[in-house]
């Protein structure tokens, strides 16, 4: 609190500018000549006691304001100002100020003095007014706001002001609250005013709590000189000369800085798109592209940097193998052993100086990036000094010569004593690894001050430099060294220049011959040496630090199995020792066993691989143009991106081809691995916002497309609710439309429901979809009741082309015991479906559809007292804690386990059977219960949700509560889908009962008979009317299925005559033919007309007993048809005289399917047509009732009299 002000009550000329005032009105001069007081809001529950006289006979406690330096509001003290208020502001002017705190954040104090929902103004009456208190005072204190004496200004709204904390991750412990739009929009809700846990922290500042960061010089400019300029400067840049020559040198340079700085300009795009964390490389790209690619990159650049780790210890081991030999010392055999022994303690004074610390490892850094830049100035002074003796010369070094420099100018390439012939892609091969490098201050973007100007400022600047570098040394080189010398002091004494005169492949030195070159120019040898040194430990040091680094960032986000252990970190900075160790061995390893040299095209390669996705991640990013692709780095384009990447790759061939294969082999291998892992991260990743442009464009596309019949696809609404509720309904209309279809599945929810309610159907919809491999959508609707909330999914489900075009219904089985009201819904909802022109199909299977009393909660979701509630009308937080408490203490099970009307019967029964639920003996008995229940509750069989999430004793979300949905049991679902080592197919790990017991087998067949395999099944169509071909296509469609691939087609037609009966059939078949439809059998029903059966006709009149009224006049002499029509579920005998033959021919045919089709395994049939005030509802209902009891399965199709096939090619 040391930075904390008080602004103490002053004179109001005294005070600074209000930073939450509006509307000021000549605040400042008006106050100075008045002495006016505080302003509307100002006070904090103050009081008057005599308010006609305008006396203050109560105390006015009023709070003052405390901010600290950053202008963040504090409230922590009271202090009572009613002695200043006095001492400042004349009697008659002082106002008694009110202002609505909740009661949470009054003090005690407060808690008897009248609260308002926001900030009252008391004025004084109009006796006092006549004084001083003007009008215009008077708007004064209406129209400024000034929050200076009272608490801060959030605690008078409950909106949040625009902070960056709020933005941040919910992750951070700087997350700020912000409230829900619930909370703002819903009056009687009070949020959780929670504020940022940590508000005197800079998170931008470089040291925060100890945590060490650095600035754009020491952790990015610095890190990147050390490692371009690398052992190839002071190695083969000479060899580089006397192949390429000057000229093509200076291409080649060029060349490899092009690759290299567009690789930067896209890294800067990508790292000024928002915060980068740590993880550089890995992060940006897996950020940007998707953790497909960025695990893959991860992965081998992190074993990329940690062989090069190993390479740049090699090459230091051998330097100073070199600086011994020319001493005579040696350690073992002055060779190979040497180079392990040396190599190995070299790593460890590294890994020891980076454990210690990164500050330890930046100042190690800054030490040898002095020793490197005095070994490049040693080389520039000799360079001007010129031969300091006569060997010298004779190895080649004239000093500055024209004549030199024209001979160097072109390009001398030789082939090798190996028999390897250079070129000039073969030499740039060579040289590209020296500009490498450039990724080292991103790979520690972790522990950047401010990544997003860091990395950009500090890359480019770092590839200027060296690029420069390299092209000074190229020059002073050509104009000051021969190709070929030959080393004989004679032939310098001579003062001839035969020294330079010799066979290519004789000569020792030279650009050449020799890689001494640069120390031979230098005026000091030995700092070469050191040079050799510090470029090959800085780059082994920042290779050591950035492989950890990565792999930790990878690890946190658990892409690959078995390798979250290495993701912890230690100490402030959170550094990866684990990773540090693992860094260690890997490259020991190495160095032990050698031969690196076979490894370097590989190690180059994988840089280059990550080089190429960086570019193509802008280039992604720019061609999908996300919204929230907003780099402040302005200087890159799109093209000159792909560019980038496509030379990524041409290098990466011209290195070596063969490494070339490998290494996106391994990059692919990688990439499906974990695209089959199907991680749970969300990173927004621009492969999403491809995703969506691609399918947006697809369904406009489409829209342009005319629609024909021989591209006729069933794209289905099926009235489902919550799919794991009616597995079986889901199941035979994904069979339809399985890779070939729309798939909606539509839940119609009575009364309205919060959004998180909303949103925790539609996650466990689509986890059901997820672990029953479905391929369809979720439609939620709210709606007063069933007819409304269809008539909604019917008209607005689908875009476009993309709409559904039949709908799927569950059949009523408890349409007789129903309210006439759901029967009337149910019938109208087919109404409503043929008005649309969309074609109806309604599927009976003998066991019922709805399974929720069936099914428990097996995939880990709440049980219904832990599903939050919606807040209803006219009530009250306090009435919702008590339902949501009696709901706790009253219910249990599945969310779906409670039907609209339950009983408390049944409730009780519920809870027995839940108490014994890992019984075998339970299960069974509660599945025919629940199959009894299913028949007897209303709405059970309509294809609405049976949730009870209605009425008085809903269960529904309350938006204060918190997200039922959590992230972690989310991913723990997700999770489990993943490592369960169950076949998928196996019904027993699909279906669960109440607490995961096991479901009998017959239960499973029954849950899994449109899933499973048939062997020798047998599907019946009876084709009985033209509908346009619906009811033929859809049979054929699932005898197409690899589940129903060796199932029997048999159909079945009326006939027109019966003296004609050959011929049709003859037809009939042909058309078949034409249709190439294959079918076993074709039977056609010629008496179809004849009078059913008396026991036909006694269950028919069974059936509509209860609904049949008499049409005759009542007592006063008028008509009972008007009471009827006030009632559509009823039947008057009229109804019956009109549709007698209909009733009779429906009659007879449920005697053909009886005899036909009672051992088929589906039974497919036209439905029949309910014609508009002709057919009642329950009439209907026993037309459809006498043709599907005691069936085998049973779906009812109507096509929209539109022709779905077609015969012509």
């Amino acid at each position: 609190m040391s930075d904390t002000i008080s602004f103490e009550l002053g004179s109001a000329a005294d005070r600074p500018p209000n930073r939450f005032q509006v509307n000021p009105v000549n605040g400042n001069s008006r106050k100075a000549q008045d002495g006016f007081g505080p302003a509307p809001g100002s006070g904090a529950g103050a009081g008057s006691g005599d308010r006609g006289t305008g006396d203050d006979n109560e105390p006015h406690e009023v709070y003052r304001r405390l901010t600290n330096a950053e202008g963040e509001l504090l409230e922590d003290d009271t202090f009572d100002a009613t002695q200043m208020l006095n001492q400042h502001q004349p009697r008659q002017q002082r106002q008694s100020i009110k202002s609505s705190f909740r009661d949470k954040d009054k003090p005690s104090r407060f808690k008897d003095l009248q609260t308002t929902t926001r900030f009252q103004v008391d004025p004084q009456n109009e006796e006092s007014d006549e004084s001083n208190d003007s009008q215009e005072e008077r708007e004064l204190l209406d129209n400024e706001y000034d929050t200076k004496y009272g608490k801060s200004f959030r605690h008078f709204t409950r909106e949040a002001l625009p902070r960056l904390d709020n933005y941040r991750n919910m992750m951070s412990i700087q997350a700020a609250y912000r409230p829900t739009l619930d909370e703002l929009h819903n009056a009687t809700l009070v949020g959780k005013n929670t504020h940022s846990l940590t508000r005197n922290q800079d998170p931008e500042s470089g040291i925060m709590n100890g945590i060490l960061k650095f600035g754009w010089i020491k952790g990015v400019l610095i890190r990147c000189l050390l490692n371009i300029w690398g052992v190839m400067l002071f190695l083969r840049l000479s060899w580089v000369v006397g192949q390429a020559g000057v000229i093509e040198g200076f291409v080649l340079i060029l060349t490899t800085t092009a690759v290299t700085t567009i690789t930067a300009l896209s890294m800067s795009a990508i790292s000024t798109n928002g915060v980068i964390k740590g993880g550089g490389t890995y992060y940006m790209i897996s950020r940007s592209l998707g953790p497909e690619f960025g695990g893959s990159i991860g992965l081998i650049f992190s074993l990329a940097n940690a062989v090069a780790c190993a390479m740049y210890v090699v090459g230091f081991c051998e330097s100073m193998l070199a600086m011994m030999t020319s001493f005579d010392w040696s350690i073992v055999d002055g060779g190979v052993q040497d180079v392990r022994i040396i190599g190995c303690v070299t790593i460890l004074l590294l890994l020891i100086i980076v454990v210690v610390g990164m500050e330890w490892e930046a100042k190690a850094q800054i030490g040898l990036l002095i020793i490197l830049l005095v070994a490049i100035a040693d080389f520039v002074i000799g360079s001007l000094i010129g031969p300091k003796s006569d060997l010298e010369m004779a190895k080649g070094f004239l000093g500055y010569n024209a004549t030199l420099f024209k001979n160097n100018l072109f390009a001398d390439y030789r082939p090798e004593k190996g028999g390897i012939h250079h070129d000039f892609f073969s030499v740039f091969a060579i040289f590209f690894p020296a500009a490498t490098g450039i990724l080292a201050g991103a790979n520690i973007s972790g522990d950047l001050k401010d990544p997003q100007k860091s990395i950009p400022k500090g890359t480019i600047l770092a590839i200027i430099i060296t690029t420069g570098t390299y092209l000074i040394m190229v020059l002073q080189c050509g104009a000051t060294v021969a190709r070929d010398a030959t080393g004989n002091l004679s032939d310098v004494v001579n003062g001839s220049y035969s020294f330079l005169d010799c066979q290519p492949g004789e000569c020792a030195y030279g650009l050449q011959n020799s890689f001494q070159v640069i120390e031979l120019v230098s005026g000091f040898g030995p700092l070469i040496y050191a040079g050799c040194f510090a470029a090959t430990l800085s780059s082994a040091l920042a290779s050591l630090v950035s492989a950890p680094k990565v792999f930790q960032a990878l690890c946190k986000d658990e892409l690959y199995p078995k390798i979250v252990w290495f993701a912890k970190g230690y100490g402030k900075n959170n550094e990866p020792v684990r990773g540090y160790v693992l860094t260690f061995i890997i490259a020991s390893a190495f160095i032990l066993i050698g031969e690196l040299n076979l490894i370097a095209p590989l190690i180059s390669n994988f840089f280059l691989a990550a080089y190429m996705l960086i570019n193509f991640s802008t280039f992604h990013a720019s061609l999908a143009k996300p919204v929230g692709w907003r780099p402040t780095f302005k200087y890159y384009n799109m093209w000159l991106s792909l560019l980038g990447a496509a030379l990524c790759v041409a290098v990466m061939f011209l290195i070596s081809w063969a490494t070339a294969l490998i290494t996106f082999a391994v990059v692919l291998a990688l990439y499906l691995i974990v695209a089959y892992r199907k991680p749970d991260v969300n990173w927004g990743s621009t492969t999403q916002a491809q995703t969506y442009k691609n399918a947006l464009m697809s369904v406009q596309q489409l829209n342009n497309v005319e629609e024909h019949v021989k591209n006729y696809r069933p794209q289905i609404l099926v009235l489902s609710g919550l799919p794991n509720t009616r597995p079986v309904l889901v199941d035979l209309a994904y069979m339809l439309t399985k890779n070939l279809s729309l798939l909606v599945c539509g839940h119609v929810v009575r009364g309205s429901s919060s959004q998180k309610y909303r949103t925790y159907l539609q996650e466990r919809a689509a986890n059901w979809f997820r672990k029953h491999r479905v391929k369809g959508f979720y439609a939620l609707v709210d709606g007063e009741d069933f007819e409304s909330g269809t008539r909604a999914l019917m008209q607005a489900s689908g875009i476009g082309k993309l709409k559904p075009n039949i709908i799927l219904m569950g059949y009523k089985t408890d349409w007789q015991t129903c309210e006439h009201k759901e029967l009337e819904q149910y019938f109208n909802v087919m109404h409503k479906a043929l008005d649309m022109y969309l074609s109806v199909a309604i599927l009976r299977v003998p066991q019922g559809l709805d399974c929720s009393q069936l099914l428990g909660s097996q995939d880990g979701w709440k049980t219904v007292a832990d599903v939050p509630r919606t807040l209803q009308p006219n009530e009250s937080s306090g009435d919702l804690q008590a339902a949501d408490s009696s709901a706790r203490n009253g219910l249990g099970g599945s969310i779906d386990s409670l039907s609209r009307n339950v009983s408390q019967e049944d409730r009780n029964r519920n809870e027995m059977l839940h108490s014994e639920q890992n019984s075998l003996k339970i299960v069974k008995l509660r599945f025919k219960q629940g199959l009894r229940r299913m028949r007897s509750w209303p709405g059970a069989a309509s294809s609405t949700s049976d949730l009870s999430f209605i009425a008085g004793n809903q269960s529904k979300d309350v938006s204060g509560m918190p997200d039922p949905l959590d992230a972690k049991s989310s991913n723990l679902v997700t999770n489990s889908l993943r490592k369960s080592k169950l076949k998928h197919d196996d019904p027993a790990s699909l279906y669960k009962g109440p607490g995961g017991a096991e479901l009998p087998k017959e239960v499973l067949s029954d849950l899994t008979q449109f899933t499973r395999k048939r062997s020798h099944a047998v599907i019946d169509v009876w084709w009985l009317y033209d509908d346009g071909g619906l009811t033929l296509l859809l049979p054929y469609i699932i005898s197409t299925r690899r589940t129903w691939q060796s199932c029997k087609l048999r159909v079945y037609a009326l006939a027109n005559k019966k003296a004609e009966l050959e011929f049709e059939q003859r037809s009939m078949a042909s058309l078949l033919s034409k249709f190439r439809i294959d079918y076993s059998d074709l039977t056609l029903i010629p008496d179809i007309t004849k009078k059913p059966l008396e026991t036909s006709t006694q269950f028919f009149n069974e059936l509509i007993k209860d609904f049949v009224v008499a049409d005759k006049e009542n007592e006063n002499g008028n008509s009972s048809r008007a009471t009827l029509n006030e009632d559509d579920a009823l039947i008057t005998d009229d109804d019956l005289v009109a549709v007698q033959d209909k009733t009779n021919r429906y009659l007879r045919l449920r005697e053909y399917l009886r005899e036909q089709s009672t051992k088929s395994d589906l039974v497919v049939m036209t439905l029949p047509m309910p014609r508009k005030n002709i057919v009642s509802a329950p009439l209907y209902m026993a037309w459809l009732e006498s043709l599907s009891r005691d069936m085998p399965p049973f779906l009812f199709v109507r096509g929209n009299q539109t022709s779905v096939l077609t015969f012509y090619s």
